[in-house]
Protein backbone atom coordinates (compact mmCIF):
# COMPACT_ATOMS: atom_id res chain seq x y z
CA UNK A 1 0.00 0.00 0.00
CA UNK A 2 1.19 3.30 -0.66
CA UNK A 3 2.53 5.58 2.50
CA UNK A 4 0.94 8.77 1.21
CA UNK A 5 -1.46 10.24 -1.18
CA UNK A 6 -0.42 11.85 -4.74
CA UNK A 7 -2.73 15.35 -4.66
CA UNK A 8 -3.96 17.38 -7.82
CA UNK A 9 -6.05 20.83 -8.20
CA UNK A 10 -8.50 21.18 -10.73
CA UNK A 11 -8.17 25.11 -11.82
CA UNK A 12 -6.12 27.67 -9.95
CA UNK A 13 -8.63 29.17 -7.92
CA UNK A 14 -7.87 32.11 -5.47
CA UNK A 15 -9.13 29.95 -2.56
CA UNK A 16 -6.90 26.62 -3.75
CA UNK A 17 -4.13 29.31 -3.74
CA UNK A 18 -4.32 30.63 -0.36
CA UNK A 19 -5.57 27.92 2.06
CA UNK A 20 -6.39 24.41 0.20
CA UNK A 21 -2.99 24.14 -1.92
CA UNK A 22 -0.49 25.20 1.02
CA UNK A 23 -2.59 22.99 3.11
CA UNK A 24 -2.37 19.82 1.08
CA UNK A 25 1.66 20.67 0.53
CA UNK A 26 1.55 20.87 4.65
CA UNK A 27 -0.70 18.11 5.39
CA UNK A 28 1.19 14.61 6.99
CA UNK A 29 1.25 11.87 4.40
CA UNK A 30 0.51 13.19 1.33
CA UNK A 31 1.83 15.48 -1.84
CA UNK A 32 0.81 17.99 -4.09
CA UNK A 33 1.92 16.75 -7.49
CA UNK A 34 -0.15 18.30 -10.14
CA UNK A 35 -2.38 21.56 -10.92
CA UNK A 36 -4.34 21.73 -13.74
CA UNK A 37 -4.93 25.15 -15.12
CA UNK A 38 -3.90 27.16 -18.69
CA UNK A 39 -2.49 29.97 -16.96
CA UNK A 40 1.01 30.51 -16.45
CA UNK A 41 0.76 33.76 -14.43
CA UNK A 42 -2.22 31.67 -12.40
CA UNK A 43 -0.26 28.49 -11.97
CA UNK A 44 3.19 30.43 -10.83
CA UNK A 45 2.52 30.88 -7.10
CA UNK A 46 1.53 27.26 -6.58
CA UNK A 47 5.20 26.72 -8.23
CA UNK A 48 6.79 28.83 -6.51
CA UNK A 49 5.40 27.28 -3.15
CA UNK A 50 5.83 23.67 -4.43
CA UNK A 51 9.04 23.33 -6.64
CA UNK A 52 8.59 20.50 -8.99
CA UNK A 53 4.75 20.83 -9.03
CA UNK A 54 3.58 19.65 -12.93
CA UNK A 55 1.70 22.21 -14.47
CA UNK A 56 -1.14 19.81 -17.06
CA UNK A 57 -3.71 21.97 -19.48
CA UNK A 58 -6.93 22.09 -18.22
CA UNK A 59 -8.81 22.69 -21.63
CA UNK A 60 -12.60 22.72 -20.54
CA UNK A 61 -12.49 19.17 -19.64
CA UNK A 62 -9.67 18.88 -17.30
CA UNK A 63 -8.65 15.18 -18.98
CA UNK A 64 -4.79 15.41 -18.93
CA UNK A 65 -5.57 15.93 -14.64
CA UNK A 66 -8.43 13.30 -14.80
CA UNK A 67 -6.34 10.54 -16.20
CA UNK A 68 -3.26 11.26 -15.24
CA UNK A 69 -1.71 7.99 -13.35
CA UNK A 70 0.19 9.41 -11.24
CA UNK A 71 -2.21 11.56 -9.15
CA UNK A 72 -4.52 9.56 -6.76
CA UNK A 73 -6.70 12.23 -5.61
CA UNK A 74 -8.00 15.67 -6.57
CA UNK A 75 -9.18 19.04 -5.10
CA UNK A 76 -12.15 20.67 -6.93
CA UNK A 77 -12.15 23.87 -6.37
CA UNK A 78 -14.44 25.38 -9.77
CA UNK A 79 -17.64 27.26 -9.77
CA UNK A 80 -20.52 25.59 -7.54
CA UNK A 81 -22.79 24.44 -10.09
CA UNK A 82 -19.59 22.44 -12.17
CA UNK A 83 -19.26 20.41 -8.71
CA UNK A 84 -20.84 17.39 -9.32
CA UNK A 85 -20.29 17.06 -13.25
CA UNK A 86 -16.63 17.01 -12.94
CA UNK A 87 -16.99 14.97 -9.24
CA UNK A 88 -18.42 12.09 -11.25
CA UNK A 89 -15.80 12.60 -14.35
CA UNK A 90 -13.21 12.14 -11.69
CA UNK A 91 -14.72 9.24 -9.62
CA UNK A 92 -15.31 7.33 -12.83
CA UNK A 93 -11.54 7.62 -13.43
CA UNK A 94 -11.14 5.99 -9.99
CA UNK A 95 -9.80 9.16 -8.51
CA UNK A 96 -10.23 10.37 -5.07
CA UNK A 97 -11.89 13.19 -4.71
CA UNK A 98 -12.57 16.55 -2.52
CA UNK A 99 -15.47 19.02 -3.56
CA UNK A 100 -15.84 22.62 -2.34
CA UNK A 101 -18.78 23.44 -0.65
CA UNK A 102 -21.71 23.52 -1.40
CA UNK A 103 -21.01 20.59 -3.29
CA UNK A 104 -24.29 19.94 -5.42
CA UNK A 105 -27.04 22.80 -5.51
CA UNK A 106 -29.93 20.48 -4.35
CA UNK A 107 -29.70 17.46 -1.97
CA UNK A 108 -30.61 14.98 -4.65
CA UNK A 109 -27.82 16.52 -6.53
CA UNK A 110 -25.52 14.40 -4.06
CA UNK A 111 -26.95 11.17 -4.83
CA UNK A 112 -25.29 10.14 -7.92
CA UNK A 113 -21.67 10.93 -6.24
CA UNK A 114 -22.53 9.08 -3.40
CA UNK A 115 -23.55 6.13 -6.03
CA UNK A 116 -20.68 6.60 -7.95
CA UNK A 117 -18.28 6.40 -4.65
CA UNK A 118 -19.56 3.13 -3.47
CA UNK A 119 -19.72 1.71 -7.29
CA UNK A 120 -16.05 2.57 -7.78
CA UNK A 121 -14.89 2.00 -3.85
CA UNK A 122 -13.64 5.38 -3.81
CA UNK A 123 -13.60 8.35 -1.34
CA UNK A 124 -15.41 11.49 -2.21
CA UNK A 125 -16.18 14.30 -0.40
CA UNK A 126 -17.07 17.72 0.59
CA UNK A 127 -14.61 20.10 1.73
CA UNK A 128 -16.06 21.48 4.51
CA UNK A 129 -13.44 22.00 6.82
CA UNK A 130 -14.90 23.70 10.07
CA UNK A 131 -15.50 19.76 11.42
CA UNK A 132 -11.94 19.11 11.42
CA UNK A 133 -11.48 21.80 13.80
CA UNK A 134 -11.13 20.63 17.27
CA UNK A 135 -12.95 23.45 18.19
CA UNK A 136 -16.39 22.24 17.01
CA UNK A 137 -15.46 18.86 18.89
CA UNK A 138 -15.49 20.75 21.87
CA UNK A 139 -18.30 22.13 21.07
CA UNK A 140 -20.27 18.99 20.48
CA UNK A 141 -18.91 17.22 23.69
CA UNK A 142 -19.59 19.58 25.82
CA UNK A 143 -23.54 20.38 24.50
CA UNK A 144 -24.21 16.58 23.94
CA UNK A 145 -22.60 16.28 27.07
CA UNK A 146 -25.22 18.48 29.21
CA UNK A 147 -22.51 21.08 30.32
CA UNK A 148 -25.20 23.72 29.18
CA UNK A 149 -28.29 21.84 30.20
CA UNK A 150 -31.21 21.64 28.00
CA UNK A 151 -30.40 23.49 24.77
CA UNK A 152 -32.99 26.10 23.86
CA UNK A 153 -31.22 28.18 21.60
CA UNK A 154 -29.04 27.91 18.61
CA UNK A 155 -27.99 31.36 17.33
CA UNK A 156 -25.30 32.08 13.84
CA UNK A 157 -24.06 35.25 11.57
CA UNK A 158 -21.93 35.07 9.26
CA UNK A 159 -21.31 37.82 7.05
CA UNK A 160 -18.67 39.49 4.98
CA UNK A 161 -19.01 42.27 2.08
CA UNK A 162 -18.50 41.54 -1.57
CA UNK A 163 -20.60 44.04 -3.11
CA UNK A 164 -17.58 45.55 -5.38
CA UNK A 165 -16.52 42.35 -6.72
CA UNK A 166 -19.23 42.12 -9.64
CA UNK A 167 -17.85 39.55 -11.45
CA UNK A 168 -17.16 37.23 -8.35
CA UNK A 169 -18.68 33.73 -8.73
CA UNK A 170 -21.08 33.89 -5.77
CA UNK A 171 -22.73 37.13 -7.22
CA UNK A 172 -23.16 35.67 -10.14
CA UNK A 173 -26.92 33.39 -10.54
CA UNK A 174 -25.40 30.94 -13.24
CA UNK A 175 -22.38 29.92 -11.23
CA UNK A 176 -24.93 28.83 -8.65
CA UNK A 177 -24.04 31.85 -6.44
CA UNK A 178 -25.39 33.45 -3.26
CA UNK A 179 -24.81 33.79 0.65
CA UNK A 180 -26.74 30.67 1.73
CA UNK A 181 -24.93 28.21 -0.90
CA UNK A 182 -21.65 30.02 0.15
CA UNK A 183 -21.54 30.48 3.77
CA UNK A 184 -25.10 29.46 5.39
CA UNK A 185 -23.79 26.27 5.08
CA UNK A 186 -21.64 26.69 7.20
CA UNK A 187 -24.01 27.81 10.04
CA UNK A 188 -26.76 25.47 9.26
CA UNK A 189 -24.02 22.43 8.97
CA UNK A 190 -22.16 23.38 12.02
CA UNK A 191 -25.64 23.52 14.44
CA UNK A 192 -26.48 20.03 13.12
CA UNK A 193 -23.03 18.82 13.64
CA UNK A 194 -22.61 19.98 17.36
CA UNK A 195 -26.67 19.00 18.49
CA UNK A 196 -26.65 15.97 16.40
CA UNK A 197 -30.27 16.74 15.49
CA UNK A 198 -32.25 17.75 11.98
CA UNK A 199 -34.45 20.58 10.89
CA UNK A 200 -37.97 20.10 11.70
CA UNK A 201 -39.72 23.05 9.79
CA UNK A 202 -38.36 26.08 8.43
CA UNK A 203 -40.09 28.87 10.38
CA UNK A 204 -39.31 32.24 8.86
CA UNK A 205 -37.30 33.39 6.20
CA UNK A 206 -35.98 37.26 5.59
CA UNK A 207 -34.05 36.62 1.56
CA UNK A 208 -32.88 39.96 -0.25
CA UNK A 209 -31.19 39.81 -3.19
CA UNK A 210 -29.47 41.50 -5.50
CA UNK A 211 -29.05 40.28 -9.42
CA UNK A 212 -30.83 36.49 -8.80
CA UNK A 213 -28.63 35.92 -6.01
CA UNK A 214 -29.64 36.21 -2.00
CA UNK A 215 -27.19 38.51 -0.58
CA UNK A 216 -28.98 38.99 3.31
CA UNK A 217 -31.30 36.41 4.91
CA UNK A 218 -32.76 36.14 8.65
CA UNK A 219 -33.71 32.56 8.98
CA UNK A 220 -35.65 31.01 12.01
CA UNK A 221 -36.20 26.86 12.12
CA UNK A 222 -37.54 24.77 14.13
CA UNK A 223 -35.45 21.51 15.30
CA UNK A 224 -36.62 18.73 17.97
CA UNK A 225 -35.07 20.35 21.10
CA UNK A 226 -34.31 23.83 20.40
CA UNK A 227 -35.11 27.12 18.61
CA UNK A 228 -32.94 27.88 15.27
CA UNK A 229 -32.37 31.29 14.27
CA UNK A 230 -29.37 32.57 11.70
CA UNK A 231 -27.94 35.85 10.10
CA UNK A 232 -25.86 35.07 6.41
CA UNK A 233 -24.86 38.04 4.57
CA UNK A 234 -22.67 39.32 1.73
CA UNK A 235 -23.09 43.12 1.90
CA UNK A 236 -22.16 43.13 5.83
CA UNK A 237 -18.96 44.10 7.42
CA UNK A 238 -16.99 40.85 8.58
CA UNK A 239 -18.21 38.97 11.17
CA UNK A 240 -18.97 35.57 12.46
CA UNK A 241 -20.07 34.02 15.80
CA UNK A 242 -22.09 31.10 17.05
CA UNK A 243 -24.02 30.63 20.64
CA UNK A 244 -25.57 27.48 22.11
CA UNK A 245 -27.89 29.25 24.97
CA UNK A 246 -29.33 25.99 27.58
CA UNK A 247 -31.20 26.70 30.49
CA UNK A 248 -27.44 26.61 32.52
CA UNK A 249 -25.45 27.88 30.45
CA UNK A 250 -23.92 29.48 27.11
CA UNK A 251 -21.29 28.34 24.95
CA UNK A 252 -19.84 31.18 22.22
CA UNK A 253 -17.53 30.46 19.53
CA UNK A 254 -15.65 33.46 18.51
CA UNK A 255 -13.85 32.31 15.23
CA UNK A 256 -15.93 29.75 14.34
CA UNK A 257 -15.16 29.77 10.68
CA UNK A 258 -12.40 31.42 9.13
CA UNK A 259 -10.40 30.44 12.44
CA UNK A 260 -6.83 31.81 12.02
CA UNK A 261 -8.15 34.82 9.50
CA UNK A 262 -10.62 36.00 11.17
CA UNK A 263 -9.31 35.63 14.50
CA UNK A 264 -8.06 32.71 16.68
CA UNK A 265 -10.57 30.16 17.56
CA UNK A 266 -11.95 30.59 20.83
CA UNK A 267 -14.53 28.87 23.03
CA UNK A 268 -16.23 30.89 25.41
CA UNK A 269 -18.51 28.86 28.21
CA UNK A 270 -20.59 30.78 30.69
CA UNK A 271 -22.29 28.80 33.79
CA UNK A 272 -24.36 29.91 36.53
CA UNK A 273 -22.89 33.26 37.84
CA UNK A 274 -21.55 34.42 35.17
CA UNK A 275 -18.50 31.79 35.93
CA UNK A 276 -16.64 31.75 32.49
CA UNK A 277 -14.58 29.46 30.90
CA UNK A 278 -12.50 29.61 28.14
CA UNK A 279 -10.85 27.72 25.62
CA UNK A 280 -8.24 28.92 23.29
CA UNK A 281 -7.40 26.82 19.87
CA UNK A 282 -4.52 28.99 18.45
CA UNK A 283 -2.36 26.52 16.13
CA UNK A 284 -5.01 24.73 14.75
CA UNK A 285 -5.38 25.19 10.66
CA UNK A 286 -8.61 23.39 10.01
CA UNK A 287 -7.31 23.09 6.55
CA UNK A 288 -4.83 20.51 7.06
CA UNK A 289 -6.86 18.66 9.43
CA UNK A 290 -8.99 17.90 6.29
CA UNK A 291 -6.70 16.80 4.31
CA UNK A 292 -4.59 14.95 6.85
CA UNK A 293 -8.11 13.09 7.58
CA UNK A 294 -9.16 12.74 3.44
CA UNK A 295 -5.21 10.92 3.27
CA UNK A 296 -5.66 8.63 6.39
CA UNK A 297 -8.85 7.48 4.94
CA UNK A 298 -7.52 6.44 1.74
CA UNK A 299 -4.71 4.96 3.24
CA UNK A 300 -5.70 3.83 6.14
CA UNK A 301 -9.81 2.73 5.45
CA UNK A 302 -10.74 4.65 8.23
CA UNK A 303 -13.84 6.21 8.45
CA UNK A 304 -13.90 10.30 7.00
CA UNK A 305 -15.57 12.03 9.25
CA UNK A 306 -17.30 14.25 7.26
CA UNK A 307 -19.32 11.92 5.00
CA UNK A 308 -21.18 13.00 1.72
CA UNK A 309 -24.27 12.05 3.83
CA UNK A 310 -23.91 14.50 6.33
CA UNK A 311 -23.10 17.04 3.63
CA UNK A 312 -26.20 15.89 2.39
CA UNK A 313 -28.14 16.83 5.16
CA UNK A 314 -26.84 20.51 5.26
CA UNK A 315 -28.28 20.99 1.49
CA UNK A 316 -31.49 19.11 2.23
CA UNK A 317 -31.60 22.33 5.35
CA UNK A 318 -31.07 24.45 2.52
CA UNK A 319 -33.55 23.43 0.11
CA UNK A 320 -35.96 23.66 3.05
CA UNK A 321 -35.34 27.14 2.98
CA UNK A 322 -36.02 27.48 -0.68
CA UNK A 323 -38.64 25.95 -0.61
CA UNK A 324 -40.57 27.91 2.80
CA UNK A 325 -39.12 31.47 0.67
CA UNK A 326 -41.61 30.13 -2.18
CA UNK A 327 -44.18 28.81 0.02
Amino acid sequence: MADHVRWGIMGAAKFAREHMGPAIHMARRGELVALATSSAEKAAPFVERVPGLRVLPSDDDYAALISDPDVDAIYIPLPNHLHVPFALKAVAAGKHVLVEKPLAMTAEGFDPLIAARDAQRVLAAEAYMIVHHPQWHKARELVQGGEIGKLVRVSGAFSYDNRAETGNIRNRPETGGGAIPDIGVYIYGATRFVTGEEPEAILSTQIERENGVDVWSHITARFPSFHYTGVVSMRMMPWQDVTFHGEKGLIRLTAPFNAQVYGEARIELYRMGFETVEWRFPADNHYVHQVEAFNASVLDGVDYPCPLEFSRGTQAMIDMVWAKDKA
